[in-house]
């Protein structure tokens, strides 16, 4: 059974808006035209705090990295990679599809709802496909509500 996000705060109610880390490989979503100011673009685009954190592939995230940006205080994790057979390195994506199920089970483990995770296969010619997964992961978050794991002083 789903949480209901607690939206109050010293009384008054107040819209729960997420923490989300979003790691994205370097050479989807048009890394050609990806700047800073698109990136800051895509965040601004949600109303959630989101964490984009630029990798240079998706294969190289780690569950252990997964882990950690929870324990940090994120309430969300996605992890968005090159589509099948577009993959810089040859065979990164097929790597991240391996660790993410890793990533699912550990944090199943340790009381985390799968609907917190995510893995996105992109496009490497559209930014567009960014902003709109990313907006769908935070709807789906906002369902969930705040991570169990949640510490004071994270992702700030």
């Amino acid at each position: 059974m789903k949480k209901k996000a607690d939206n109050s705060t010293s009384g008054s109610p107040k819209e729960f808006r997420p923490r989300i880390v979003a790691f994205v490989c370097n050479w989807c979503s048009g890394a050609e035209e990806k700047s800073q100011g698109e990136t800051a673009k895509a965040q601004k685009s949600n109303s959630s705090n989101v964490r984009i954190v630029d990798v240079m592939c998706s294969g190289r995230v780690t569950p252990g990295l997964v882990l950690k940006a929870f324990e940090l205080g994120a309430d969300g994790v996605m992890v968005c990679g090159c589509e099948k057979g577009a993959c810089h390195y040859s065979f990164g994506n097929e790597r991240q599809a391996e660790m993410f199920e890793t990533s699912k089970k550990l944090a199943n483990l340790i009381g985390l709802e799968s609907e917190r995770l995510r893995l996105d296969w992109l496009s490497p010619d559209g930014r567009e496909g960014l902003r709109k997964v990313m907006t769908d992961f935070v709807e789906q978050v906002k369902q969930v509500g705040p991570s169990p794991l949640k510490k004071s002083g994270g992702m700030e």
